[in-house]
């Protein structure tokens, strides 16, 4: 069949994209963007070139021949058809894009696929996490995607990729999010193959792309997603969100600080003598009653009561043994019996005069704090005064050593039950502060794991889960449980937000597990059929649930950018979570490279965020080398979305990357991630400190901007530049070399902030 070929003259409207050149105040002239171009494709087989500037790039390489039919063409498109594929497509010529669009035929409940196109080039931008630079033959890069299989809804933070020969890119922008999969070949260089699934109980039966042509740099990318986005009118600005909750602007300058203590009553707060001598009482045989039976390794704190009975020492183990199990059984609910606490005192009778069964869980744990305390004379502190030092006090101490903007996560929701005085102290000082919270697992009534796995309406278990199209439930996370149907959570949603905050706890921000990560699905249940589209807009519902009805600062895991204008915030974007993939990162306790339990022996943060670890060679090249990085979601998304480290890597987690760390969170205004208990705040808090002196007033300059320029400045790729509006721009040496640039020297590891006339030079 005979190639057809039609030239492309662009006419660019700049009027019809005035609202791009609103928001787009780079030095990026709209113009400048687009370059004119020709193509030439074949239809037996696909084959789609483009000629710009008398050079030829491929879009795709040729596919199997088919039969086509249908064959039509003028001086602005050509369509035809593979009737046996059961496949129309059509090629029109736009403004400054060519539009594919490829549809099945095989009728609105029929199954089918198609693979188009087959991505072949010398290098690769692709939005993997914040940005990768991958040359095509890169050893790590060409093993890690050996036969990988990705989402792009997943996989890629942005729904488009990049493919080059030389100095022109070609830009695919994927205009269907959904049903896609994109499969590499690394046999000789890396290509990848594009493939998009019809699924039958789904009426959306098309798919394809827009493809620009640009010069082959981050920013000229970026920024024609980012006007592509505007068109859409899915973009919105950090300045827009917060006219709406004006507590997003707490984020600006703020670090990010997992806070871990879950611990009602410390090792301090109790007189141990007292105890020893009252370990026949009934109130202690109750509590070993108790640890038997609820508590999972509640054995061992028996054992050690039985231990300190007989002797004349409590050693600082037992004492943190004991005091974490006696802090599991004061959050139990049914710990509190009056044949049992026989003494009361006027808070105590208020409190039953409220009626056992209509406590909320605050309630629950004070009244059983103070039946504790009453029942053995001098036997604890004030009741009040519990586990100050590992909450209050710790707040208190970051703020007075000179924090003044962060954001707290909490584990969950019940370490503001047992501290709401740390939670209202948070927000009188300014710091936003909120639970995790997830809706992705649901697991067995009577059998959860973990809390957020637990739902009041049991029913939601057999009912309300998600079926693949083999009729098997889908297993939840780690294999636990099943994954719950997000068009049908909403109830649960609003049920448990409700119960959170009717007990007078006063959190501003809230945090929502795997929503913004891209991990949905279609349901092939009978009785509730969901499409991915259903599925990703329940999502985003809930998510603007409590943003908007309960007025929290909402972020996500993950932070893809279907969900960016809808959250402040994302865990991931900077890091993704990768351990799984690494069995002795994720098992093996022997290795070195184990990340740790979750677990703490003092009920702080447990090992596994606090431990410092190395990372293999092959992850830090792929995941960590700033000679792949490119900040492609900032250039897009920094006056967006704020975004950060998964938090399995907070930023002193990797031995050795720790200033790379630093310099990378200045230079790409990321803010640091922390996770702190008492304990790991006295290990760190000089370098948090001093590191939030210089990057918290950074950053607070640069987060209503956008990113406007990013340049590799060296032939290593080491040093590197962000430009922020007009006027802020960063250099970083990632290098062990000095580094000469304008007569200045920027040392290695080391980076100079330039803010008009003001330079400042920072060594982490």
């Amino acid at each position: 069949m005979k190639k057809i070929i039609y030239p492309l003259i662009f006419i660019f409207l700049l009027l019809a994209l005035s609202a791009c050149s609103k928001q787009n105040k780079g030095n990026n002239n709209i113009n400048d963007l687009y370059q004119d171009f020709s193509y030439k494709v074949e239809p037996e087989t696909f084959d789609l070139t483009i000629i710009t500037n008398g050079k030829n790039e491929n879009v795709s390489k040729a596919l199997d021949k088919m039969k086509v039919t249908n064959l039509k063409e003028n001086s602005s498109a050509t369509s035809w058809s593979y009737p046996e594929k059961g496949i129309d497509v059509v090629i029109k010529k736009e403004q400054n894009y060519l539009d594919i669009n490829i549809k099945s035929t095989k009728g609105i409940d029929v199954k089918n696929e198609f693979t188009w196109p087959l991505v072949s080039g010398k290098n690769y931008t692709l939005p993997l996490g914040e940005g990768k630079y991958i040359p095509s033959d890169d050893k790590y890069f060409k093993e890690y995607l050996d036969n990988a299989e990705l989402d792009p809804i997943e996989s890629l933070s942005m729904s488009f990729f990049t493919s080059s020969n030389n100095d022109t890119a070609v830009v695919y922008i994927i205009k269907n999010i959904f049903n896609n999969k994109m499969t590499f070949n690394t046999k000789n260089d890396i290509e990848f193959q594009f493939e998009h699934a019809y699924p039958s109980i789904t009426g959306e039966k098309s798919y394809g792309f827009r493809i620009y042509i640009t010069k082959n740099t981050p920013v000229n990318i970026a920024k024609i997603y980012k006007n592509y986005i505007i068109e859409q009118g899915n973009f919105k600005t950090l300045e827009d969100k917060a006219k709406d909750n004006k507590n997003i602007k707490k984020l600006y300058g703020a670090i990010h600080i997992y806070l871990f203590n879950k611990t009602v009553i410390s090792e301090n707060d109790i007189n141990w003598a007292v105890l020893k001598e009252n370990i026949a009482s009934p109130q202690v045989q109750w509590i070993k009653t108790l640890l038997t039976d609820k508590v999972e390794g509640g054995s061992e704190v028996i054992k050690a009561l039985d231990d300190i009975q007989k002797q004349n020492y409590v050693d600082q183990y037992q004492k943190l043994l004991i005091s974490q199990g006696l802090s599991q059984v004061l959050l139990l609910p049914d710990f509190y019996n009056p044949e049992i606490f026989t003494k009361k005192d006027k808070k105590i009778e208020d409190l039953i005069n409220k009626g056992i069964n209509n406590l909320n869980k605050v309630e629950i744990i004070e009244l059983n704090k103070r039946a504790l305390r009453l029942s053995i004379e001098n036997g604890f502190k004030n009741d009040d005064d519990w586990s100050l030092d590992r909450n209050l006090d710790l707040l208190k101490s970051i703020h007075s050593d000179g924090i003044d903007r962060a954001w707290f996560g909490l584990d969950d929701w019940t370490q503001a039950f047992i501290s709401p005085s740390m939670i209202k102290y948070a927000n009188g000082q300014g710091f936003l502060i909120g639970p995790y919270d997830s809706y992705h697992s649901i697991h067995e009534p009577s059998k959860e794991k973990w809390n957020t796995a637990a739902f009041k309406d049991t029913s939601l278990y057999e009912n309300s889960v998600i079926t693949d199209e083999n009729g098997d439930k889908i297993s939840g996370f780690q294999n636990v449980g099943r994954k719950l149907n997000p068009v049908l959570s909403i109830p649960s949603v609003k049920q448990r937000v409700e119960y959170i905050l009717n007990t007078g706890v006063k959190f501003n921000s809230w945090f929502i597990d795997c929503d913004a990560t891209g991990e949905i699905y279609d349901d092939y249940s009978k009785n509730h059929i969901t499409t991915k589209q259903q599925d990703l807009k329940a999502r985003m519902e809930r998510i603007s649930y409590i943003r908007d009805e309960k007025n929290m600062v909402v972020g996500s895991e993950g932070g893809n950018d279907f969900a960016a204008s809808t959250i402040a915030f994302a865990h991931g974007i900077e890091l993704p979570s990768f351990s799984w993939m690494d069995e002795d990162m994720a098992r093996n306790k022997d290795s070195q490279y184990y990340l740790g339990r979750y677990y703490s022996g003092n009920g702080g943060a447990p090992e596994k965020m606090t431990k410092e670890v190395p990372l293999k060679e092959k992850y830090k090249k792929i995941f960590l080398d700033n000679y792949y990085n490119i900040p492609l979601y900032k250039l897009v998304y920094n006056d967006s979305v704020i975004t950060t480290y998964h938090w399995d890597w907070s930023t002193f987690k990797l031995k050795d990357e720790v200033q790379n760390r630093m310099l990378y969170e200045v230079l790409y205004n990321v803010p640091s991630l922390y996770h702190l208990d008492k304990f790991q705040w006295e290990k760190y808090k000089d370098k948090i400190i001093s590191h939030y002196k210089i990057w918290s007033p950074f950053s607070r300059s640069v987060i209503t901007k956008e990113m406007t320029d990013f340049k590799i400045l060296s032939s290593n790729r080491l040093v590197q530049m962000t430009q922020y509006g007009n006027d802020i721009k960063v250099i970083a040496n990632f290098s062990d070399e000095n580094f000469e640039y304008n007569n200045d020297k920027i040392k290695a590891h080391s980076l100079i902030i330039y803010n008009k006339s003001e330079k400042i030079e920072y060594t982490p």
